[in-house]
């Protein structure tokens, strides 16, 4: 029984073509029903000869192709001529009807056909699909494992050159890693990007979720945009572990954002740090907050007050 309502289901989707005894007997059977249902017609009206059949033709091309629809239409057609619930004769009348049913007929079997055609194509389109896409997907994790391979390579070489200059390694390190964590994160999306409350997440969680606040929208960054924003935080983040509110016990992070024209406004407010002293010279770290924006015709402010650092971020959110 399951494998009959099976091939029912699968004959009728157009995946595959059923057996030719099982589309006759499907044909068969509804041109029984349609003899029945003329026959409960014929209490009403006498005159129905051919119209119950038009189901019948629809749900045996539908099911079995246009050939058994064809055999549908044509037996349909002798049974509306053969049998009679009522007295009237066999007349020109009923042959034009005949004539009529067949055309409806050839009519409804190209119809059915036409639509089986298309749908059987894009059935096969949306398999190619899937098997390019799963394709893609193998590829990319593919990539994204060699990648990585050659991430903790360089940063063991360097860490090798670089291990008896402690400062220059520091300053390194915990750039690569922030890298290769933001990697990760968008790698679990599929290669497309993350959310900027996850990014956030990751760069500020080490420092205990009770020290900063999130205050957003759900907000869906692509790739290239997430890797230049988590280097700046990363950067902020470092800074305030250093030097800023995470340093101090009371200190505390607010970190805002929202969009406007297809823009990204962050707000990066610091409360509660040790009061900040003379700032240096600019080094590597401000220059890259200053400039790693700019591909996204954006820019990044700076500004120490009393209360702590407060930071404002500006730039064009790409469609892709």
């Amino acid at each position: 029984m399951v494998k009959l309502i099976d091939e029912l289901r699968r004959g009728w989707r157009g995946a595959s073509q059923p057996s030719l005894p099982f589309a006759l007997t499907f044909a068969a059977s509804c041109l029984a029903i349609s003899t029945a249902a003329r026959w409960l017609l014929s209490m009403i009206r006498t005159d129905i000869y051919f119209t119950p059949y038009i189901p019948a033709v629809f749900f045996a091309t539908a099911f079995g192709g246009y050939r058994i629809g064809m055999a549908t239409a044509g037996l349909g057609g002798l049974l509306g001529i053969a049998i009679n619930f009522g007295e009237a004769p066999t007349d020109f009348a009923r042959l034009v009807l005949l004539t009529i049913f067949l055309i409806v007929s050839g009519l409804t079997i190209w119809g059915v056909e036409h639509y089986r055609l298309l749908a059987s194509k894009q059935r096969e389109i949306s398999e190619r699909l899937i098997r390019e896409r799963e394709y893609r997907k193998l590829v990319v994790e593919e990539l994204q494992h060699r990648l990585k391979n050659k991430v903790s390579t360089i940063h063991a070489v360097l860490h090798l050159i670089l291990q008896n200059q402690p400062q220059v390694w520091a300053g390194i390190d915990h750039r690569m890693r922030a890298l290769s964590a933001t990697d990760d994160l968008i790698a679990k999306v599929d290669g497309r990007g993350c959310d900027i409350r996850e990014l956030l997440l990751s760069e500020l969680g080490p420092y205990g979720h009770v020290r900063f606040t999130l205050n957003g929208e759900r907000l869906f960054l692509p790739a290239k945009l997430a890797v230049s924003l988590a280097l700046i935080f990363h950067e902020l983040a470092t800074n305030a572990g250093k030097y800023g509110a995470f340093s101090s016990a009371r200190g505390m992070l607010q970190v805002s954002w929202s969009v406007a024209d297809g823009r990204l406004n962050v707000a990066w407010d610091e409360t509660e740090g040790p009061p900040i002293g003379t700032v240096g010279e600019p080094g590597f770290g401000t220059k890259l907050l200053q400039s790693a924006l700019k591909a996204f015709d954006g820019k990044t402010e700076i500004t120490y007050l009393k209360s702590g650092v407060h930071c404002t971020m500006q730039c064009r959110i790409p469609a892709s």
